[in-house]
């Protein structure tokens, strides 16, 4: 789980932030992670890459390049155009550049994701694990748990859990909730400053400590966030919440 950090001064002057294919990975409002980006770093250079054209890290690295939740569907058509650029990515990855990818995301970079059925849909291959799908098992969640001594909230909406050894790349220690699966307490993909979650929100609003977090990742000394006391105020609500709610915590429900 290290972490390389950009030194950048400023407050979005020469970073640019990336979004990879909003027309079909933008299911469960997950676009809203970019959105408020923007409003945070007015300075900043946005780009989106559409699933018909070359993305933009091929030319010049990002800042940081987000992908959000899509269809089963969609990430065979992901999975296909970014197969080429293989390469490019582990390469960004090596040099520390930010990824966030949430919700299914990132199982386009797994080795497979199996279906129902036996059949396998082989993906990129920069990470060992297996995404297994369970298309008539909707498996809706609250999650929350630590990392670096932030806490982060949010909830889980899929179809697919996730199988591989990621005791030694994970994004957080679950508190409360489940990981990769039913049987793991170490969620998501953490590679350098790669970041792969299935946890909603979206990621960026709902959790502003991890917000200002990634912001110092790109650089930036004193991050300013947007709307700074409502979604604050909101955090520290939701974090009541979660704390006093009974979760079912690897099959145990506790307080």
């Amino acid at each position: 789980m290290s972490e390389i950090v950009i030194k950048n001064t400023s407050q979005g002057e020469g970073l640019i932030i990336e979004e990879l294919f909003p027309e079909v990975a933008n299911l469960y409002g997950d676009t809203g992670n970019f959105r408020y980006l923007k409003k945070c770093l007015p300075a900043a250079t946005f780009v989106s890459d559409s699933l018909n054209e070359e993305p933009h890290f091929v030319k010049k690295s990002p800042s940081l390049i987000y992908m959000g939740p899509m269809s089963e569907h969609a990430q065979e058509l992901v999975i296909d155009r970014l197969m080429k650029y293989k390469s490019d990515i582990e390469r960004l990855i090596s040099e520390g550049v930010i990824f966030l990818f949430t919700g299914n995301a990132m199982e386009v970079l797994f080795t497979d994701i199996l279906n129902e059925d036996g059949t396998k849909i082989m993906g990129l291959g920069i990470f060992n694990y297996e995404a297994r799908r369970m298309m008539f098992h909707r498996y809706n969640r609250h999650c929350m748990g630590t990392m670096n001594g932030i806490e982060i909230v949010g909830y889980k909406n899929q179809f697919t859990h996730s199988y591989g050894d990621n005791s030694k790349e994970y994004f957080f220690d679950v508190t409360k909730g489940d990981g990769l699966n039913r049987e793991n307490n170490k969620e998501g993909i953490r590679r350098n400053n790669f970041i792969g979650t299935y946890l909603l929100g979206p990621l960026f609003i709902q959790n502003p400590k991890f917000t200002e977090y990634i912001m110092k990742l790109m650089g930036i000394e004193n991050p300013e966030l947007a709307f700074a006391d409502t979604i604050n105020a909101a955090y520290d609500l939701r974090l009541k919440e979660y704390k006093a709610m009974e979760f079912e915590i690897y099959g145990v429900v506790r307080n």
